[in-house]
């Protein structure tokens, strides 16, 4: 039998873990709490410390940094834990939005609730979410499928996919983009589809259309981060 735990139960010799939304872009797009957690932690584990040195020195944090990515995320997970235990609160957050969606970042979070050690969401931006909120379509339900596999299980997913009811939403990069819109096309018929392309950054983008619209754009050079949003299979004798 699964033990229960609760995570606002104060564990008085541990410290806490939080899990640190950044924004996706637009470097307002924090929140005050947010802030006051970077300010107040030991230390902040990064995907990319680079990156994330630009949104300190932005809200003038000097908070120490430490990289945990998916190649060092093996040797670090128990240095952080270690840490943790000895009352130490850590600040975990990724490239850009919230850690652990399309990112390793989970496996500490695991190993800290496999640890008893508290762990607390300071919430914010997520790609998925700010997309679907502009696409125009269905997003009482969705199903987030986050990047494709580049070339294994890449048409079996696709075909699962195309099955949904519900609103597909994927990342892709912008090297691949116009691959994946033609492949989308060919496996799931023509629905609509949005693409939002630099969420809340100067050059934000929002494409709409249908998939053959979209597949058929001459454009030979993508440039930013990107998230494709496609409507659900449609009932039979029904369209989007």
């Amino acid at each position: 039998m699964d033990h229960m735990t609760d995570d606002s139960t104060e564990i008085t010799n541990s410290g806490s873990l939080f899990i640190v939304s950044t924004p996706i872009g637009n470097l307002g797009d924090i929140s005050f709490r947010s802030i006051e957690i970077l300010q107040s932690v030991s230390i902040i584990a990064a995907e990319d410390t680079r990156r994330t040195k630009v949104l300190l020195n932005h809200y003038q944090v000097a908070t120490p940094l430490t990289s945990y990515h998916s190649y060092n995320s093996a040797k670090k997970t128990p240095e952080l834990i270690s840490r943790l235990q000895k009352g130490q609160s850590i600040a975990l957050v990724s490239d850009a939005g919230t850690p652990g969606v399309s990112d390793p970042l989970y496996h500490l979070v695991r190993s800290a609730v496999d640890h008893g050690i508290p762990v607390i969401s300071a919430p914010g931006a997520c790609a998925a979410i700010s997309a679907l909120t502009v696409s125009g379509l269905p997003m009482d339900r969705f199903v987030f499928e986050g990047f494709l596999p580049v070339k294994k299980r890449r048409k079996k997913t696709l075909e699962t996919l195309a099955e949904e009811p519900r609103t597909v939403v994927l990342y892709e990069s912008p090297h691949r983009i116009a691959k994946t819109l033609k492949e989308v096309y060919e496996v799931f018929g023509d629905r609509p589809a949005v693409i939002a392309r630099e969420m809340t950054k100067m050059h934000e983008e929002i494409i709409r259309g249908s998939l053959s619209e979209l597949a058929s754009l001459n454009r030979p050079h993508w440039k930013g981060e990107i998230t494709l949003v496609i409507g659900g299979r449609p009932k039979p004798g029904k369209e989007n």
